[in-house]
């Protein structure tokens, strides 16, 4: 294994109307009716939309959905801290907090204790971004992008194949409500989720990997958490958590081991409530109000994809769908559509060799996320912390540094290798060890015997 072998709500503009030129030129190159089009108008799509616009490519941001205030339901409504450097980018951080979105700090609880990384009374803030419910966060970033100039956003536009020339992807078709067109350009961006369309009309594959937890969630007003911030229970092999979102709303996601799959079903709302009631300092889901159903999915495999093909790129669950107990997708989303517009915006505009452009976006992809998912997939297996994973998990239940540094890894800001490297497996080790000895008597108060 891996680890082994390492010893807001916006104004909204009205759409342009279906085929407008809401541009004084047209591209460089005779043919093309954009540099760029974007299959899918949620997260990764609305900001690659932007950030590729802002360097002067010309995109058409395509959405499936007609409703402007679509979102996304099943998602654990949480951006990484990672994520938090697009998000200011994209100039969103006044408009979510002004919507209210919640700094996700966190806590988690194991075996050892509770894992508490704020609970260090020197040194400087944790990194954060925030949670927010995606019924908040989509209508806002869709609405950002479609007052964007150089953005075209088409809603109602469902893609039904690629148009292909000389071996290489030049174009969509979509369906609409007035029938079928056809929209040419440079570069196709897939940032249509885990069942991409554009991925599968690209003949790209899906690695897929089982995940042996299911999983089922809930929204609740006025539900207090221990000291007001995120809760994550590893429980070996179940899961959960407790995520404070906007507008005083709490999500609640379980995720038991599959073997607890046909006894959870039988009574899906007593079972719901009966797992969190018996989670340490369980947060009080009786007293509170309970505002959604309980919704879930029994079969959440995590997938990668190689993110580009000729003239496609895939960008967040198109690319990759990592294990939603970690609650990286929608700040993969983010980062993989900031990494497609730094390095694609030249030659998307014909200004630079996009084929060579697409390979540093899949290197970049591949190095900055690899590894993480490949520790997600071996973890999804339902398996109790190997080695590794429990020296570092008990030392940083232990030790505020160590609770500090987990964080930098949970949050995506640090990955593998900067986790357990060997100064941090040594310090783990130590105080591992000062513990022990902490817990052994002294010898001249040990029962000697007479």
């Amino acid at each position: 294994m891996f680890l082994t072998a390492l010893a807001v709500h916006l104004p909204r503009t009205a759409p342009h109307p279906e085929g407008s030129d809401q541009r004084m030129t047209k591209p460089e190159s005779a043919g093309y009716d954009y540099d760029v089009v974007i299959s899918g108008a949620s997260l990764a799509g609305s900001a690659a939309a932007i950030l590729l616009a802002r360097r002067g490519v010309r995109v058409a941001l395509l959405e499936r959905r007609s409703d402007p205030d679509a979102y996304k339901v099943l998602c654990t409504h949480s951006l990484q801290a990672g994520a938090y450097p697009v998000l200011d980018e994209l100039g969103l951080v006044p408009a979510l907090e002004e919507a209210g979105a919640v700094r996700n700090e966190a806590r988690w609880y194991t075996r050892w204790g509770w894992i508490e990384p704020r609970a260090a009374p020197a040194g400087p803030e944790l990194p954060y971004a925030y949670n927010i419910r995606r019924s908040t966060l989509d209508p806002l970033i869709r609405s950002r992008a479609a007052q964007t100039p150089g953005v075209d956003l088409f809603p109602g536009h469902q893609v039904t194949g690629l148009v292909r020339e000389a071996g290489r992807t030049v174009g969509v078709r979509a369906s609409t409500q007035k029938g079928g067109r056809e929209i040419r350009a440079r570069l196709v961006v897939g940032a249509d989720g885990k069942d991409s369309a554009v991925a599968k009309f690209a003949g790209v594959p899906a690695r897929l990997h089982d995940n042996a937890r299911f999983g089922y969630l809930a929204h609740f007003r006025d539900l207090p958490l221990h000291g007001g911030i995120g809760q994550t229970w590893f429980l070996e092999p179940d899961m959960a958590y407790g995520f404070p979102n906007d507008d005083g709303v709490t999500v609640i996601a379980v995720l038991p081991d599959k073997r607890r799959l046909p006894a959870f079903r039988e009574d899906l709302e007593g079972s719901f409530l009966e797992f969190v009631r018996a989670l340490p300092e369980a947060p009080p889901v009786d007293s509170a109000e309970r505002i959604t159903k309980i919704i879930g999915t029994v079969d959440y495999p995590l997938h990668s994809r190689k993110p580009t093909a000729p003239g496609v790129a895939l960008i967040g669950d198109a690319a990759l769908t990592g294990d939603p107990l970690w609650g990286v997708g929608c700040g993969w989303a983010l980062q993989s559509a900031q990494w497609l517009a730094e390095t694609v915006a030249s030659a998307a505009t014909g200004r630079g060799d996009l084929d060579r452009s697409l390979a540093v976006y899949a290197r970049t992809h591949r190095r900055r996320l690899r590894g993480h998912q490949y520790l997600a997939a071996d973890f999804a297996k339902g398996r109790p912390f190997n080695p590794l994973e429990r020296l570092m998990f008990s030392a940083a239940a232990r030790d505020e540094s160590m609770a500090r540094h987990m964080y930098r890894f949970a949050s995506r800001l640090i990955g593998p290798l900067r986790f357990l490297n060997p100064m941090a497996l040594a310090k783990a080790s130590a105080v591992n060890l000062r513990h022990r000895g902490a817990a052994v008597p002294p010898a001249h108060l040990s029962h000697t015997g007479s």
